[in-house]
């Protein structure tokens, strides 16, 4: 028998995917929770031998971070990771995270059953279209702080919000923000902001 974990904020997206895999004969769901966090301890705790983490999700912790940790702290704990949005660069940034399988929450339920029986025999599950997409793609130039920095300036903070919030200087965030413009060749931060978002790297 398969133990599966689930972490997805949505109730009903978790109900619905925990109910579907408790339908196959060889998988039994032994945790389901919603955030990052939460699945790292529920992890620790239940020992599963697969992980279904949403990228997105509250706390500390979203999936992909999560990932990266579970491959540090329980690397026989394969993950698969669902997203409702198929973008090159989050499907880069869960390879980096050491997930095993990435999957559009669009996709077949079967597939997702199927997916965690292929990870948790040792193999790796791409969409193949995506993984192009991802080869031929330009990868993110940002750091992660700069993406964070970025985030929140598309999200309408002020610099003095941002600089309070990472607890930086005003000039350290308008430095920041400086290298962010030049890196993506944007005019200004809301064209840089447009140009961060159409490749995905927001």
């Amino acid at each position: 028998m398969i133990r599966v974990l689930l972490a997805e904020d949505m109730e009903l997206v978790r109900g619905a995917i925990a109910a579907l895999l408790g339908l196959e004969s060889d998988l039994t769901v032994v945790a389901e929770v919603a955030s990052g966090d939460a699945a790292v301890a529920a992890a620790l705790e239940h020992r599963p031998d697969a992980a279904v983490l949403d990228v997105h999700m509250p706390g500390e912790l979203d999936g992909l971070a999560a990932a990266g940790v579970l491959a540090e702290r329980l690397p026989e704990c394969r993950v698969v990771i669902l997203t409702s949005l198929g973008r090159p660069e989050t499907l880069r940034r869960a390879l980096a995270s050491k997930a095993s399988g990435f999957m559009l929450k669009d996709a077949p339920p079967e597939q997702l059953a199927e997916a965690i029986r292929r990870v948790v025999a040792g193999e790796r599950v791409l969409d193949p279209e995506l993984a192009a997409q991802a080869i031929m793609s330009k990868p993110n130039p940002l750091s992660d702080r700069e993406i964070g920095v970025l985030r929140m300036a598309a999200g309408g903070m002020e610099l003095t919000e941002i600089a309070s919030t990472l607890y930086l200087s005003k000039g350290t965030v308008r430095n920041y923000l400086g290298a962010i413009v030049t890196k993506l060749g944007a005019r200004n931060r809301l064209d840089a902001v447009r140009i961060a978002t159409e490749a995905g790297w927001l």
